[in-house]
């Protein structure tokens, strides 16, 4: 396997059968858990600036002369949309001081509920991102799906520890 593929499937993830996008977006969470326990919030934002450009290379390598070019076995670009997701809850823990090994499962399974609702689904503006039809378009698709997922599991943590505790 070359090095462009082994990174565009997060080390095989994305050659798991079914659903290999969720694969991938359940794989991304231990990594995303380690980065925010080794650095808070700024090793897992890097990290993610990083893998997104790499993913957008190792993309644009595997799909080179490729008929398709957005196969399913390429999940890097859900791993940067997962660890988007995941933002708030790593950003929320580290500001305000809180031990880095403490990650609430509401916060990560709704991460991951709903960027895998907005990746499948596919609502404006993540179906024009993935209508680009190029390496970059398949990384910005999740990327917003992403965004959109953290500004949901933002709100629900505002209410839910400003109304609800």
């Amino acid at each position: 396997m070359s090095a462009a593929r082994f990174v565009a499937t997060f080390f095989g993830a994305g050659l798991l059968k079914p659903a290999p996008g969720t694969w991938g977006s359940l794989a991304a969470i231990p990594f995303g858990y380690s980065l925010h326990v080794k650095g808070g919030f700024p090793a897992l934002f890097v990290a993610t600036l990083v893998v997104f450009f790499v993913g957008w290379w190792a993309t644009k390598v595997a799909t080179s002369g490729a008929d398709n070019p957005d196969p399913s076995e390429i999940v890097i670009d859900e791993v940067v949309g997962m660890w988007i997701a995941l933002w708030p809850l790593s950003f929320g823990l580290w500001h305000a001081g809180l031990s880095p090994t403490l990650f609430p499962y509401p916060g990560w399974v709704g991460g991951f509920l709903l960027f895998r609702l907005f990746d499948i689904w596919k609502p404006w503006p993540v179906s024009r991102a993935d209508e680009m039809h190029t390496p970059l378009g398949v990384m910005l698709d999740d990327v917003i799906a992403g965004v959109m997922a953290a500004v949901v599991v933002a709100i629900a943590a505002i209410i839910s520890h400003t109304y609800l505790m």
